[in-house]
């Protein structure tokens, strides 16, 4: 452990002296040269591989990478929305090593789900209205129920569900971010308890509901964490659905929450100067600690507080386009899967 500390302490430092950002955050800051490009901030930066896992389009195409998840093995599986591929399933080289899946043209969200010795996963089509539960070489094992044609919605509510979470309980937790911005809780078998949440500008309410995770970094109180993207905040809720608190993230358009031991990561699809400028480059990732502290935003400006109070954060360095989802792997590294990207491949921020 010590030597891969002193290891990265080198090599940050080293990276440092090449990245040295002074420019003012509402400048246009000239594209870096990537191949020397370290990200982030404080104990939390990274080497950029662009091109980590770029594939043949004419053989396995993209059109948006949504989301990834890691398996057991340190598989990486990635859900796309391009029918001919919908799962592609990586090793940590970059390598392919196989895909699956033809009928979720709007594949979105993708949960990896442990019950006992094996993984399953749950995937999102918000375009079909559809969560499914598989198995991870894409056995259909369950579909949740329409919420329209179960009674739980009136006829003429969407529904358009992007993420889902799992309980330690077994519950499933659907955020139906692009439809009516509920969260709607079903258990193991697909049965519905609840939904909470809808859209409005209530602390209880969301604007896109666009990710949803379980946080158990405490033991002794689990809880349940739901973007708001237009609101550029997380919120905080009990497993039965009471609101607890939200965390500001100012000119975040923050995707999912992703937790990793102590740390949470997110993309950041846009930054809130970028989306008005409706600029192509726009987003990085966001990283925060145990006690919901931003303490680096790779590709993004440095986190600063004021009196306790987290400032602006806006992209820094043009490098990603809308990170759309982040995922952790054993050793810290990260990769970022990008959406309205050209259908490029994810990339990987090696931790230094």
């Amino acid at each position: 452990m010590e030597k891969k500390t002193a290891r990265r302490t080198f090599i940050r430092n080293a990276g440092l002296t090449g990245l040295a950002v002074t420019l003012p955050i509402f400048n246009i800051i000239s594209r870096p040269k990537l191949k020397d490009d370290i990200l982030g901030h404080g104990k939390f930066q990274y080497k950029l591989h662009l091109n980590w896992g770029s594939l043949d389009p004419q053989k396995t195409p993209v059109k948006n990478c949504h989301e990834m998840v890691m398996d057991k093995k340190g598989r990486l599986l990635m859900i796309t929305d391009e029918p001919k591929n919908n799962i592609l399933i990586y090793d940590q080289s970059g390598k392919l090593l196989g895909t699956w899946g033809t009928e979720f043209t709007g594949g979105h969200g993708l949960t990896l789900s442990r019950e006992g010795g094996e993984e399953f996963l749950f995937l999102c089509d918000p375009g079909a209205g559809r969560v499914v539960k598989t198995t991870l070489d894409g056995q259909k094992l369950m579909e949740l129920p329409h919420p329209v044609q179960t009674g739980i919605y009136s006829a003429d509510a969407p529904y358009r569900p992007t993420e889902t979470a799992v309980a330690p309980n077994g519950d499933i937790y659907v955020a139906d971010g692009y439809g009516s911005q509920f969260i709607l809780q079903f258990n193991a078998k697909g049965e519905f308890i609840r939904k909470f949440g809808g859209a409005g500008s209530g602390d209880d309410q969301f604007s896109t509901a666009h990710g949803v995770c379980i946080d158990d970094r405490n033991p002794n109180q689990i809880t349940l964490l739901c973007t708001s993207r237009g609101h550029n905040s997380f919120k905080r809720f009990t497993l039965d659905g009471r609101y607890i608190s939200t965390l500001f993230l100012p000119g975040a358009f923050v995707c999912r929450p992703v937790i990793k031991g102590k740390t949470l990561y997110s993309g950041v699809c846009w930054s809130r100067l970028r989306y008005l400028e409706q600029t192509p480059n726009s987003g990085f990732v966001t990283i925060l600690n145990e006690k919901d502290q931003v303490i680096s935003n790779p590709g993004g400006s440095a986190p600063e507080y004021r009196d306790g109070q987290l400032q602006l954060m806006v992209q820094a360095t043009p490098v990603f386009k809308h990170c759309h989802d982040v995922c952790v792997d054993q050793d810290e590294n990260l990769y970022i899967c990008q959406w309205n990207a050209g259908q490029t491949y994810p990339v990987k921020l090696e931790r230094v």
